[in-house]
């Protein structure tokens, strides 16, 4: 097998799930692409969606211009800000609870709701079916958060089958912003092929009924992507912010806390504090599965990003990366508990996820050791904002959206 090479700029190599290339200077494909960030027309690129989103603007104020699809995290907050102050659109909210809701993200999807007067539309899930689609995604394909993002990307385009709403506004394409699989240029679009092949890891719902006897038509009905032909009649498409606006995700967080009162909180295992705040397991136990497969969690996706942005240096990043990259992961209990399995049957998939990806040990550092100097400067180089904390003072416990047990 060849050795993966890796960036001469930032801490991605060509061994990247997503696909990465690297050119004769030894720069990858997603800093080429994040080039582009220095030297597009942005305000032609505005131009260009202003046109795009004029289309769809509805004479009657009563209907919904378009599907915003949020969460009490990422870039939530941003996108809805400019869709509805910078566009001027009547956007139909949705989101998906996924069920291992933190109580900051809680605070924050009622604080969006508020904030921007906007209607928002939830889908909560038998939660019997999204744990038994979670045993098997887990036990399978080695993840836990196989229905979270299942769900996130199919809601909104059911959504706007269902209520004849043709435009979707996403944030980023993670394709773009990670590896540079598409230029700004490209205006590329949300896709079917691309959800199954790179969010999905190949199976889409259907796909699990043909490969996984655990699952019924009925368990998997709701995360079905819609034919090609109700979306030819809805007209849906989704479009990305990321290929009109300079994509900088400190930079708009810190300006949605200051407008808007978006509340962060610091992690365990990354020194990014704005998203994922939402989620107990996805900086946590989803990590760890991803450094399981992958070889690098969350925080170098983060400390590659400062990179690009001229924020960090590569070895300020790489000292951060080793910092946190291996600490431990926090609130496993709450995730045993949810699915009714203990840490001996949880540690036994651990174990299979990392033969199958040749990794010597499952294991993560339980280290509580002090940042040394280095770290510290380079955490208040950065000075990402901590306003709140990820329980809000409340008890740690799974909080469910609706009605129902958690």
């Amino acid at each position: 097998m060849e050795t993966p090479s890796q960036c001469s700029r930032c801490l991605y190599d060509t061994s990247h799930p997503l696909g990465l290339e690297i050119n004769e200077k030894g720069i990858c494909s997603g800093c080429l692409i994040h080039e582009e960030k220095d030297y597009l027309d942005w305000d032609q690129r505005w131009n260009e969606l202003l046109d795009l989103v004029n289309d769809y603007k509805c004479k009657q104020k009563v209907k919904y211009d378009c599907i915003v699809p949020v969460s009490g995290a990422n870039d939530s907050y941003f996108i809805l800000h400019i869709v509805k102050n910078k566009l001027n659109l009547n956007p139909l909210v949705v989101t998906y609870n996924k069920y291992f809701n933190t109580p900051i993200g809680i605070k924050n999807l009622a604080n969006l709701r508020m904030k921007f007067d906007v209607d928002v539309l939830i889908q909560n899930i038998n939660p019997t079916i999204v744990k038994k689609i979670t045993k098997t995604t887990l036990f399978e394909l080695g993840s836990m958060y196989w229905p979270c993002i299942a769900g996130q990307t199919v809601f909104p385009v059911q959504t706007s089958i269902r209520y004849n709403i043709p435009l979707i506004i996403w944030g980023a394409h993670q394709g773009l912003e990670q590896v540079g699989m598409f230029s700004h240029l490209h205006n590329v679009e949300m896709t079917r092929r691309y959800r199954k092949d790179h969010d999905l890891m190949g199976m889409e719902a259907d796909d699990m009924l043909n490969t996984f006897n655990t699952l019924s038509e009925e368990d998997m009905c709701q995360y079905r992507y819609p034919s090609d032909s109700d979306l030819r009649k809805a007209g849906t498409r989704g479009i990305y912010l990321g290929n009109y606006i300079r994509w900088d995700p400190k930079v708009q967080h810190e300006e949605m806390i200051k407008l808007y009162g978006y509340e962060s909180a610091s992690f365990n295992r990354t020194f990014e504090t704005y998203d994922h705040i939402d989620c107990y397991n996805y900086l946590n136990i989803h990590d760890h599965l991803k450094y399981l497969k992958t070889g690098f969690s969350k925080v170098t996706d983060h400390a590659s990003r400062e990179i690009r942005h001229g924020r960090l240096t590569k070895p300020q990043a790489k000292s951060l990366v080793s910092y946190y990259e291996k600490r431990n992961i926090q609130n496993q209990n709450l995730f045993y508990d949810w699915l009714g399995v203990d840490e001996n049957s949880f540690n036994f998939i651990l174990r299979k996820i990392a033969e199958e990806n040749n990794k010597n040990s499952i294991n993560i550092e339980n280290s509580h050791r002090k940042k040394n100097k280095s770290v510290s400067n380079n955490l208040m180089k950065l000075n990402y904002k901590i306003n709140s904390s990820i329980n809000r003072d409340k008890k740690t416990q799974y909080i469910t959206i609706g009605k129902g047990y958690p």
